[in-house]
């Protein structure tokens, strides 16, 4: 499927399997056929090219709206607005919100956001009187995403294509919103005072050389933390 639409395919759970299902033409309906032997195709109404849009909603988190350019923000809160292209991150998942919490109470200073996908952490820490914001990233989409959507809010940041074992740009506080072991690489790679951390569950630990643990938040079954230079 991957080979077929690299554009892009739905998975579903069903009982006894996986459905894979393509939007795609008679062409692509041939190409399916030709490869698995057979397949179901149903017509579609007008509009299911935007139809993923409505999976996109806005979230509030302490004194930040977060949410897409199709929806009107919250004018009692300061708006963050993303458009996620093909990066991760539209601030609805709760590892971002819980980075953004932890964000809005620290202090204020450069920053550096490691794994910056469409940029939600960057221009909200920026919009919160973080500067300089560097952000990086190893996927040259998410600096694509972080650039339009900087531009999109009115804020300037350093977005940058690094590799997975670089030495990142030193900062007084990074926001690694990444997977449990690349936060546990991150000690030989950053030169902060302090560490936000989170894209793991609650139930794994992620206990940094050289930093001192200073704060856990939760939601559901994920987890964020705070670090400090020990």
């Amino acid at each position: 499927m991957v080979e077929l639409f690299p554009e892009g395919f739905e998975e579903t759970e069903r009982s006894g399997g996986v459905e894979l299902a393509a939007y795609t033409n008679a062409q692509g309906e041939e190409r399916l056929w030709h490869v698995f032997g057979g397949a179901q195709s149903t017509d579609v109404p007008d509009g299911w090219e935007d139809r993923w849009r409505t999976f996109h909603k806005p979230v509030r988190v302490g004194r930040l709206w977060v949410g897409p350019p199709w929806e009107t923000p919250d004018a009692r809160l300061l708006p963050v607005v993303v458009d996620p292209g093909r990066a991760f991150g539209t601030g609805a998942h709760p590892t971002t919100q819980l980075c953004l919490q932890l964000l809005q109470e620290t202090e204020r200073g450069s920053l550096l956001d490691v794994g910056c996908g469409s940029g939600v952490i960057s221009i909200a820490a920026a919009l919160l009187g973080h500067a300089p914001v560097i952000s990086v990233d190893v996927e040259a989409a998410a600096i694509e995403a972080t650039n339009e959507n900087a531009a999109r809010n009115g804020v300037m940041l350093d977005a940058r294509l690094v590799a997975a074992d670089d030495v990142l740009p030193p900062a007084d506080l990074a926001v690694a919103n990444i997977s449990v072991d690349a936060v546990r690489a991150l000690p030989q790679r950053i030169d902060v005072r302090a560490l936000i951390t989170s894209g793991y569950l609650v139930d794994q630990e992620s206990g940094l050389m050289g930093f001192a643990h200073q704060q856990r938040v939760e939601q559901g079954s994920w987890a964020a933390d705070l670090y400090v230079r020990d």
